[in-house]
């Protein structure tokens, strides 16, 4: 499953600048990212191309970070699927609590049941990735 890392950055100029140098200087790629500033604080949520290389530039950068796992899905661009895909999901139970695309175009969901969201994914002829 891929990895999903969230930091929480000071809402200034550069912080950003800061942790895209920090998985850039360690030869890691964004493969998907998402920022979100309020009340101070930059909550930046992102799956890298290498989990464990990731983990350690933030460890020595000394940047505080959590992880979970979430699912990729590989779903058509056509109107109204990424809302077919969150219905079914919904009618399965399964909360999506975030989204957002990837660089290759795939859509990266946070649920509060991984398992559950890649059986609904493969069910639908979704792809997810691993």
């Amino acid at each position: 499953m891929p990895i999903e890392f969230q930091v929480s950055l000071e809402d200034k100029p550069g912080s950003l600048a800061w942790l895209g140098s920090v998985i850039g200087d360690a030869d890691i790629n964004f493969d998907a990212i998402e920022a979100r500033s309020g009340r101070g604080v930059t909550v930046v949520h992102f799956v890298a191309s290498d989990t464990k290389a990731a983990a350690a530039a933030l460890e020595e950068s000394g940047i505080p970070y959590s992880k979970r796992e979430v699912v990729v899905v590989n779903i058509l661009d056509q109107p109204g699927t990424l809302g077919d895909v969150a219905l079914v999901m919904s009618e399965a139970g399964i909360n999506i609590d975030s989204g957002y695309v990837t660089v290759r175009g795939d859509v990266v969901l946070g649920v509060d049941d991984v398992e559950g969201a890649t059986q609904v994914a493969s069910g639908m002829a979704v792809m997810t990735e691993e």
